[in-house]
C-alpha cells in the first residue's frame, strides 16, 4: 500500500485517532439488475489498466483488519456468501482513485445542494473490487451499458424515496424485501423463467445488496443529517436484532457502511443528537458479541464510525461553561482509544461501555440499558446473553449515579428473571439491582418496585432478594430502609385493612436475613429488627390475606393462596432473625417453653415476656441495646405497637442496667401506665413496678404509687391483683400502720376468693402484713386479726393443701401477735369432722378466747354456704360445737331463728355427710337454746321464791 497522496487527509474530530480506521464512502461497481446479461459472462475480463482523467483528493487510508482492504458494497455482498478469489490486482491502476457512474451521476445532477463539499472517493487499492463485480469488467463496453442502468436506477429510487410523502413507508417496504429474502444457501435453484446461464445466486445477491447498500448511502450523502439516519435505523433497527443469522448479518453491514458514509458526510446543523443514540449503541455494542464472527466484525467496526461522530457531536453540543468537564471527557476517551482498538470491540464488547459511557446522558443510558434487557427475552444464541448481561453491569458500575428511569428498568429487570437461564447472568442481573439498591439515591425507588410483587415472591424474586451484592458498608443502609417502611405502618393508627407493604416487606425481611450477605448489618440492626417483627406479629394475629389491602389487579385471577397469611410471614422472618444472629439457645427456650404458640395468640404478651427474658439470660448484649432503643420510643405508635414494645420494656428491668435509667423513663411511665384505660397497660405498670422493686434503691420511688396499688387489688383481673400483692409484699415492711390496716382490711376480704392464687397469696400477705406492725401499733390491726380467726381456722380444712398449710400458718402468725398458744388440734392434717374429741378443744378454745370480742358464731355461719364442700362442712360442725360457747345473753338477743333457718336449708343439701352434720347443729342449737330458756326460768323462779319468802 502506497503512502497517502496529496489532499488525503481528512478532518479529525476533537481528537486524533492516529491508530484507528477512517474510510471515506466506497463507490459501488455499477449495478445490474436481476437478468441483466453481464451476470451470464463466463469468459475471463481482459486485463488493461486504464487512466483517470484526473486524479481526485483522498483520505489517507488506514490499515484494515487481518490486513484486508474492502469496499462499501463489497462489504455487504458478503453476506451469507463465500467471498470470491481476487482476480489478477494489476487490472487496475495504483495512481488517483476513479470516481464511479453513480458518483459521477450524482455530482453532475446534484452538485449544487446536495453533495457535500468533501470529495467523494472510492477504494481501489485491491482488485477485489473488480473482482466481485460478479465476472463484469469495468472497460468492456458490453458491459457497460447494463450496469449504468443499475447504478441509475438505484438513484431513481433515492429521488423517489425524497420526494414520496410516505417515504417511511417505502423504505421500510425496500428493506424488509432485502433483508428477508432468504439466506443464499437455501436457494438451490432459480424459477424455470430464468436462462440457465444465470444460475448463480450468489451473484444475484451480491450485486442485490450492493445496490441496495449504496441506495442507503446515496440517501446519507444526499441529506447527511441526524434525522434521516434516524429514519434508516428505525427500519433496519428489527433487523438488526433478528434470530435469523443471514438477516442480522446483512442488517449490520448495511448499517456499518450508512455509519461510515454518514461520519464522512456529516452536516452539522440542527439537530445536532441522535433520537436514539442510547438505543443504538446498546443494539451495535450487543451485535459486537455476536457469535457469528462477520457479524461481530461488522458492527465493531460500524461502532469505530459511531463513536466518530458522538465525539464530533458532542464536542459542539457540549456546555461551554463546562469546559473543565469536557476536557477530562475527552481525555478520558482518547485514554481508552488509545488501548482499545476496533478488534478488541467485538473481542471484549463491554469494553465499548466505557468508551460511550462519558457522552451518554441520563436519558441515553435509560435506553442503553432498556435495550439491553429488551434483548434478553429473545436472543438467538446463549452466549448473546452473557454479553447482554456483562454491558449492563459495567454500564451501571460506571454511571450509577446519572440514571433516571430507575423504576422502569428494576421492572424490565424483575419481567426478564425467568428468562435468564445462565447462572452467571442472573447473577450479573442482580448485581445491577444491587448497585442501584445500595445507592441511596435509588435505594427507595428499587425498594417500592420490588415489594409491588405478589408475596410469597416467586423463587425468582427470592433468588434475587436473597442473593443481593451489597457492600459491607451499604448493607445497614439498605436492611434499615426496607425495615423503615414496615415500622411506618405501624406508626399510623389502626386501619380496617393491613396495608399490603407491611405484608411484603416481612417477606422481603424474610427472604434477606435467609441469605448471607446481609447477617452483619442484622447484628447491627437486631433491637430495631426484632422489636418491628414483634410488632408485625401483633398486628397479624387471627388476620388472613383478605383482610390486607391487597392493590387490584396484583394476583392472577385464580386469586390469592389460601395457605398463606400476614401472620405465617412475621413468624418466619423472626425465627430467621434469631438464627442467623446466632441466638440459638433463645430459639430452643421459646420452642421449648410453646413460646412461638404464645406469640402468634391471644398470650402474645407471653411470648413477648418469655422471648425478652431468654435474651436478658442468654444474650445480655442484645437485650441492653433493645432496652435503651425503647426508652425513647415506647409510647408511640398505636395501642399494638406500644403494648408490644412496653412488654418487652418491663421485662428488661429486672436487669440491672435498669437502675441507671432515669426515673422519668422508668417508675414515673409506669405510674403513669396505671391509670391507662387500657388494663394491658395497667398489667404492663404493675409488671415493671415488680421487676424494679427487686432493686432496693429503686423502692422509694415505687412508694409512691402505693394507693394506686392498693386499688388494683380490687380489681376483677386476676393478674392485676396477683401483681399488686407480688409487689406489695416487697414493700410491706416499709408501710405504716394506717396503710398497713387499709391492706389487711383489704386481703381479709379476699379470703375465700375462689381463684386459687388470689386466695392463697392473700392470706401470705395478710402474715406478712401482721409481722410488719410495730409493737406501738398493735392496736391499730388487732381488730383485723381477731376476724380472720375464723376464716383462717376453717380455710385450714381445705382440700388444696397448699391453701390449707398457708391458713395454718398464717393463723399461727395471728395467734403470736395475739399471744395466743394454740392447741395442737389446729395443725391436724385429717378432717376435723371425723374427730369430734379434737373439734371440741378447738371450739372451746377459740370460743372462750374470742367471747366478748368478736361474734365468732356469725363469722362461722357466713361459710355454711361456702363453694367448698370441706368449709361448709367444717363451718356446720363448728357452728353446733360453738353454740356451746357462746354468752347466752348473745343467744336472747339475736334469738336462733336466723340460724336455723340456715341450717334447715343444708338439710336439702345433696350431700349426705353436710346434711347429718346440719342436722346435729341443728340438734344442738335448739338444745342450748332451750337450755338457756330452762336456766332463765330457773333464775327466775329462784328469784321469785326468795321474794315470797322474804
Amino acid at each position: 500500500m502506497k503512502a497517502a497522496r496529496p489532499g488525503s487527509a481528512l478532518p479529525r474530530f476533537a481528537l486524533g485517532l492516529a491508530g484507528t480506521r477512517s474510510h471515506a464512502l466506497h463507490a459501488p461497481p455499477p449495478h445490474q439488475p436481476f437478468g441483466s446479461a453481464a451476470l451470464h459472462q463466463n469468459s475471463q475480463p481482459s486485463v488493461t489498466p486504464t487512466t483517470p482523467k484526473a486524479p481526485e483528493p483522498m483520505p489517507m487510508p488506514l490499515p484494515r483488519r487481518g490486513g484486508e482492504q474492502r469496499l462499501a458494497g463489497a462489504r455487504v455482498v458478503r453476506t451469507s456468501l463465500p467471498r470470491a478469489a481476487p482476480r489478477s490486482p494489476r487490472r487496475v491502476g495504483r495512481g488517483a482513485p476513479l470516481l464511479s457512474h453513480a458518483q459521477r451521476l450524482t455530482r453532475r445532477r446534484h452538485s449544487s445542494e446536495q453533495v457535500p463539499p468533501e470529495p467523494e472517493q472510492a477504494d481501489f487499492r485491491s482488485g477485489k473490487w473488480l473482482q466481485e463485480r460478479a465476472g463484469g469488467d469495468a472497460r468492456d463496453p458490453q458491459h457497460t451499458p447494463p450496469a449504468r442502468m443499475g447504478s441509475r436506477q438505484s438513484y431513481q429510487d433515492v429521488h423517489l424515496l425524497f420526494g414520496s410523502e410516505d417515504r417511511e413507508d417505502l423504505l421500510g417496504l425496500i428493506t424488509r424485501s432485502m433483508i428477508s429474502l432468504p439466506a443464499v444457501n437455501t436457494c438451490t435453484q432459480l424459477p424455470s423463467t430464468v436462462p440457465k446461464q444465470t444460475s448463480h445466486p450468489e451473484c444475484l445477491y451480491r450485486q442485490t445488496f450492493q445496490a441496495f447498500s449504496v441506495m442507503l448511502q446515496s440517501l446519507v450523502v444526499k441529506d447527511p443529517h441526524l434525522e434521516n439516519f434516524d429514519s434508516i435505523f428505525k427500519q433496519m433497527d428489527p433487523w438488526l436484532q433478528s434470530n435469523k443469522d443471514h438477516e442480522r448479518e446483512r442488517a449490520t453491514a448495511i448499517m456499518a457502511q450508512v455509519l461510515k458514509c454518514l461520519s464522512c458526510y456529516l452536516h452539522l446543523k440542527l439537530p445536532l443528537q441522535f433520537q436514539r443514540l442510547g438505543h443504538l449503541v446498546a443494539v451495535m455494542a450487543l451485535l459486537c458479541g455476536d457469535p457469528v464472527k462477520e457479524v461481530a466484525e461488522d458492527a465493531a467496526e460500524g461502532t469505530h464510525y459511531l463513536l466518530h461522530i458522538t465525539l464530533k457531536l458532542k464536542y459542539i453540543t457540549q456546555d461551554r461553561q463546562n469546559a473543565r468537564s469536557l476536557r477530562e471527557t475527552l481525555k478520558k476517551c482518547r485514554e481508552l482509544l488509545e488501548h482499545y482498538s476496533i478488534k478488541q470491540f467485538y473481542s471484549c464488547p463491554f469494553k465499548i461501555v466505557q468508551v460511550f459511557e462519558v457522552f451518554l446522558d441520563s436519558q441515553e443510558l435509560g435506553q442503553f440499558i432498556m435495550t439491553t434487557l429488551d434483548s434478553l427475552k429473545s436472543l438467538p444464541h446463549p452466549c448473546t446473553q452473557q454479553i447482554a448481561g456483562e454491558l449492563l453491569i459495567t454500564l451501571v458500575r460506571f454511571a450509577e449515579a446519572r440514571f433516571e428511569k430507575v423504576p422502569e428498568i428494576i421492572g424490565v429487570i424483575c419481567a426478564r428473571l425467568s428468562i435468564i437461564t445462565l447462572p452467571t447472568v442472573r447473577q450479573q442481573i442482580v448485581n445491577t439491582v444491587s448497585l442501584f439498591i445500595s445507592r441511596p439515591k435509588y435505594t427507595d425507588i428499587v425498594l417500592s418496585h420490588l415489594l409491588c410483587h405478589p408475596v410469597p415472591y416467586d423463587r425468582h424474586l427470592a433468588e434475587l432478594w436473597r442473593t443481593l451484592e451489597v457492600e459491607l458498608s451499604n448493607t445497614t443502609w439498605v436492611l434499615w430502609r426496607l425495615l423503615r417502611r414496615l415500622q411506618k405502618c405501624h406508626d399510623v393508627a389502626t386501619q380496617e385493612k393491613m396495608a399490603y407493604v407491611a405484608v411484603a416487606v416481612t417477606d422481603a425481611l424474610y427472604e434477606v436475613l435467609l441469605g448471607n450477605k446481609f447477617r452483619a448489618a442484622a447484628f447491627r440492626l437486631f433491637p430495631q429488627l426484632l422489636m418491628t417483627l414483634l410488632i408485625q406479629i401483633h398486628h397479624s394475629i387471627g388476620l388472613t390475606m383478605s383482610d390486607v389491602n391487597i392493590p387490584s389487579g396484583l394476583y392472577p385471577v385464580q386469586g390469592i393462596p389460601m395457605e398463606v397469611s400476614p401472620l405465617c410471614f412475621a413468624m418466619q422472618a423472626t425465627k430467621t432473625l434469631l438464627l442467623r444472629t446466632s441466638c440459638w439457645q433463645e430459639f430452643s427456650i421459646m420452642e421449648k417453653n410453646n413460646g412461638w404458640t404464645l406469640l402468634k395468640g391471644e398470650c402474645h404478651l407471653q411470648g413477648v415476656f418469655l422471648l425478652a427474658n431468654s435474651l436478658l439470660e442468654r444474650s445480655h448484649f442484645f437485650a441492653y441495646k433493645i432496652m435503651y432503643l425503647l426508652v425513647p420510643l415506647i409510647n408511640r405508635g398505636n395501642d399494638k405497637h406500644r403494648l408490644t414494645s412496653a412488654g418487652f420494656f418491663v421485662e428488661l428491668l429486672k436487669s440491672p442496667m435498669a437502675r441507671r435509667l432515669p426515673r422519668l423513663y422508668s417508675t414515673a411511665r409506669l405510674k403513669d401506665w396505671l391509670y391507662e384505660e387500657n388494663k394491658l397497660f395497667r398489667i404492663l405498670a404493675l409488671r415493671g413496678l415488680h421487676n424494679l422493686v427487686r432493686h432496693r434503691e429503686m423502692r422509694e420511688d415505687i412508694k409512691g404509687a402505693i394507693p394506686c396499688i392498693l386499688d388494683s387489688l380490687q380489681e376483677t383481673d386476676e393478674r392485676i391483683v396477683l401483681l399488686a400483692i407480688q409487689i406489695l409484699m416487697k414493700l410491706v415492711k416499709t408501710l405504716d400502720s394506717t396503710t398497713l390496716a387499709t391492706l389487711m382490711k383489704i386481703l381479709f376480704s379476699l379470703f375465700g376468693d375462689v381463684r386459687h392464687g388470689i386466695h392463697r397469696f392473700s392470706m401470705t400477705l395478710f402474715g406478712a402484713s401482721i409481722k410488719a406492725v410495730r409493737h406501738t401499733d398493735k392496736k391499730c390491726v388487732e381488730s383485723h386479726v381477731l376476724e380472720s380467726l375464723v376464716p383462717l381456722l376453717l380455710f385450714s380444712q381445705d382440700d388444696s393443701d397448699e391453701i390449707a398449710k398457708e391458713s395454718r400458718q398464717v393463723l399461727t402468725i395471728c395467734a403470736q401477735f395475739l399471744k395466743w398458744k394454740l392447741p395442737r388440734e389446729v395443725y391436724c392434717k385429717d378432717p376435723l369432722y371425723i374427730k369430734p374429741n379434737e373439734v371440741r378443744r378447738v371450739c372451746k378454745f377459740f370460743g372462750e378466747k374470742s367471747k366478748g370480742k368478736i361474734n365468732i358464731l356469725d363469722q362461722t355461719l357466713m361459710y355454711s354456704k361456702d363453694p367448698k364442700l370441706p368449709i361448709r362442712r367444717t363451718a356446720v360442725l363448728f357452728i353446733g360445737i360453738l353454740s356451746k360457747y357462746v354468752d347466752p345473753s348473745e343467744l336472747k338477743m339475736k334469738g336462733i331463728d336466723w340460724i336455723e333457718n340456715d341450717l334447715r336449708e343444708l338439710l336439702h343439701d345433696p350431700e349426705p355427710s353436710l346434711r347429718i352434720i346440719a342436722s346435729q347443729a341443728l340438734f344442738r342449737i335448739q338444745r342450748v337454746w332451750n337450755e338457756s330458756e330452762s336456766q332463765i326460768r330457773v333464775s327466775w323462779l329462784r328469784k321469785l321464791c326468795g321474794c315470797l319468802h322474804t
